[in-house]
């Protein structure tokens, strides 16, 4: 096989390789259903069950739209403070910990961490 056919392959096998590590961790298994960035807190509840611990991790400023107390009159664009939650699912001690990051309602990382207890 010709050098520049063996990097060229290196190369494609060394790629495969790293999209699929880095797509299991924007996925989280749940029995036989799957748990994606992006869904809601809703939609991980019930898929999922109810984590093993929930902590509240601060808040991030997103623009919004500004709107009167009484009335539905638009005063423009504003910031407005989203919570920001840790959700950890303790799935046992043979397997790993499962920590799911939400800003608001959105789900926008899941990380592994060490064993479970």
């Amino acid at each position: 096989m010709p050098f520049d056919t063996r990097i060229a392959l290196f190369a494609l096998v060394a790629g495969v390789m790293f999209n699929a590590a880095a797509g299991a961790d924007d996925s989280l298994r749940c029995g036989s259903r799957l748990v994606h960035t992006g869904d809601g807190k809703d939609k991980v509840r019930a898929l999922c069950g109810e984590p093993t611990s929930v902590s509240f991790a601060g808040v991030v400023r997103q623009a919004g739209y500004g709107y009167g107390p009484y009335d539905y009159s638009y005063f423009g664009p504003s910031w407005i403070d989203v919570p920001v939650e840790w959700w950890t699912y303790n799935l046992g001690s043979n397997k790993l910990l499962r920590k799911l990051r939400f800003i608001g309602d959105e789900l926008v990382e899941i990380r592994t961490e060490g064993y479970g207890y």
